[in-house]
């Protein structure tokens, strides 16, 4: 029952560009670069660190915005990346900050350019890797950024990732073998040349990798959840294998590193609870951070804190603070003074509404096992038969965590609570309930989505006859087979760029994934042993039991989910007289990116939800 009258967010406020994002300091200290609007479209704009207002925009793309891109160590040039209408296939470009001269030093068609390594001893030089020779498997050139000259390095023998130290030396990489374990390879530390340092099994894949090489080269950090249920950090001697023990937590996976940037020796981890939790391994660091955090307390903010630290001399860390019921904050914080300082939201706009809290929840599962997740409440309203959207994350090797989520936002606006489930699959809860996830796409994995469910209509808050399901990629997977495998549930079900047969999924995808193909026979099942496993699990198999109204949306030019996956569904509700909306975007790829395209989007989907939900 709606209490309070709350004023509507408009669409364009939540989905459109933001006003600012991912500021950060040139390396000499002397530039601010931020992403903002021009001409409609998010581009690079760099000013003077001491007068953002004065910033210029100095990237001119006119598609679908920069996303990717940053300060290079020769404080003069700015790289970024970017593509054809989302096709991945990604362009490395360098812009002079001096002279605004741009030019594009990967323009091969068909080939994805990735930047592998660039730092500040080396300021001069970029590793980048290309599937040009191969495309399934990335090479690793040399890039001369005065010269924008490329010289082939290494030849890929078959690895996922790369291992280069801070001298821009290749040490190794990390292949995946057929049973979807891996292989790290690093030299001077396998039996010979040819056998692995270390052999992940499966269950471990998804949690273990090298975090990175100390500055002088004689230690690199392992995190790893073999011998463990969660993923620890290791310090690792590089000449004989012995391994340190720096961190751990008995449930929860560490999830992110915090190293000095010009030692690389760790000084936190973070591990994705309920709310994140540092644990510090220096302890001037970790004043640091407890300054910062008073300091935000001054000011009122409550939020979930990023430090970058890519100034050289370490004076000032450009901070990021999300919080779930304001707008991403950023800051300057000067080390030496203590101070905090204001640089702008990601968008001012919402400073003049009122956002919802969210709010972590946790239930058990039909067979016993703990799940966690987040709601997030209509405000101003009672928790009482209220209409629920459960909006599912993608992946689905991701998890959904607190803090700014703009369609949690828009959701609870407009009245309907947001349920967000970590369901069984998710990643941070340790290997054991990621790996419950094994091969249960549509099964143990949607039924956790079903569990959460009930939980909350159990408890009165949620009318069980007006519940949607929703998401994009796996998120879009999950709404079809709610409509096809549990259409009681739902009253309707919304698809972005979901698969909807798992066959032709994994037949499909780009070259430059294949390498990670046994990986996903592992973990969602195997064409050549397990085909009719798969089309039970593919929402397209149960088309006839769908009864309950779908929306589909897919961009044209996806090529980790195709357009097939959209159009065989579409026409498979066409041929049974079903009910369906259909959206084609043509100029987008896995996911939206312009904000037309988004508002559009949105706009659809609230008209849906409003028609199917009221």
């Amino acid at each position: 029952m709606i209490t309070e009258a709350v004023p509507l967010i408009p669409r364009a406020v939540l989905f459109g560009n933001p006003a600012y994002m991912a500021p950060g300091i040139s390396p000499d200290g002397t530039r601010l670069r931020f992403l903002a609007p021009d001409e409609g479209v998010m581009n690079v704009w760099v000013g003077p660190v001491d007068a953002p207002q004065e910033a210029k925009v100095v990237t001119h793309d006119r598609g679908r915005g920069i996303r990717a891109f940053g300060f290079c160590h020769d404080d003069r040039t700015l790289y970024h990346l970017r593509d054809e209408d989302g096709d991945e296939s990604w362009r490395l470009y360098l812009v002079d900050l001096d002279t605004g001269r741009e030019r594009c030093v990967t323009p091969f068609d068909g080939v994805q350019a990735r930047v592998l390594a660039h730092n500040r001893w080396h300021p001069d030089t970029m590793l980048i890797g290309l599937n040009k020779d191969r495309r399934e498997l990335h090479d690793v050139y040399r890039l001369d950024l005065p010269t924008g000259e490329l010289t082939k390095v290494a030849t890929n023998p078959g690895y996922m990732t790369w291992e280069i130290d801070t001298d821009l030396r290749i040490r190794g990489g990390t292949a995946m073998r057929p049973d979807g374990s891996c292989a790290v390879h690093l030299a001077g530390l396998g039996a010979d040349e040819a056998a692995p340092w270390l052999d992940v099994p499966r269950e471990d894949a998804m949690g273990t990798h090298i975090a990175g090489f100390s500055r002088d080269g004689a230690t690199f950090y392992l995190l790893s959840s073999i011998g463990a249920n969660a993923t620890r950090l290791f310090a690792v001697d590089a000449s004989t294998g012995r391994r340190t023990l720096l961190a751990e937590d008995p449930v929860y996976d560490v999830k992110r590193v915090e190293m000095d940037p010009g030692t690389r020796v760790p000084q936190a981890v973070v591990l994705g609870k309920d709310r994140d939790e540092r644990v510090f391994l220096d302890d001037g660091y970790a004043a640091q951070v407890a300054r910062i955090q008073g300091e935000l307390a001054r000011l009122g903010v409550d939020g979930e804190i990023s430090i970058d630290r890519s100034e050289r001399a370490d004076r000032r860390w450009t901070i990021t603070v999300v919080a779930a019921d304001r707008p991403v904050g950023f800051y300057l914080y000067d080390r030496a003074g203590g101070g905090l300082h204001f640089l702008f939201d990601h968008q001012p706009e919402l400073a003049r509404h009122r956002l919802a809290g969210m709010e972590p929840f946790v239930f058990t599962a039909r067979d016993g096992v703990e799940v966690h997740g987040y709601v997030t409440w209509p405000p101003g309203a009672g928790r009482r038969g209220l209409p629920a959207v459960v909006n599912v994350h993608g992946g689905p090797w991701a998890r959904d965590s607190w803090g700014f989520d703009e369609e949690a936002q828009w959701l609870a606006n407009r009245g309907y609570a947001c349920v967000q489930v970590n369901f069984r699959g998710s990643v941070g809860y340790g290997k054991d309930f990621q790996n419950l996830g094994a091969k249960q796409w549509g099964r143990a994995m949607h039924t956790d989505l079903l569990d959460a469910v009930g939980h909350l209509v159990s408890g009165g808050a949620v009318d069980a006859s007006r519940v949607a399901i929703m998401g994009c990629s796996y998120g879009g997977y999950a709404a079809l087979a709610g409509a096809a495998f549990t259409p009681k549930v739902f009253a309707c079900a919304v698809d972005l760029c979901g698969p909807s047969n798992l066959l032709t999924l994994l037949e499909g995808g780009p070259a430059y994934l294949r390498p990670l193909m046994a990986f996903m026979h592992a973990n969602v099942g195997d064409p050549r042993t397990e085909r009719e496993m798969l089309w039970e699990r593919s929402p397209l198999s149960r088309v006839d039991d769908i009864v309950i109204p779908v929306l589909v949306a897919q961009g044209a030019n996806d090529v980790r989910v195709t357009r097939k996956e959209a159009e065989q569904i579409v026409a498979a509700l066409e041929a049974k007289g079903l009910p369906y909306e259909y959206l084609l975007f043509e100029d987008e790829g896995h996911g939206l990116a312009r904000p037309e395209n988004r508002e559009s989007y949105y706009a659809a989907v609230e008209r849906f939800l409003s028609r199917h939900l009221g």
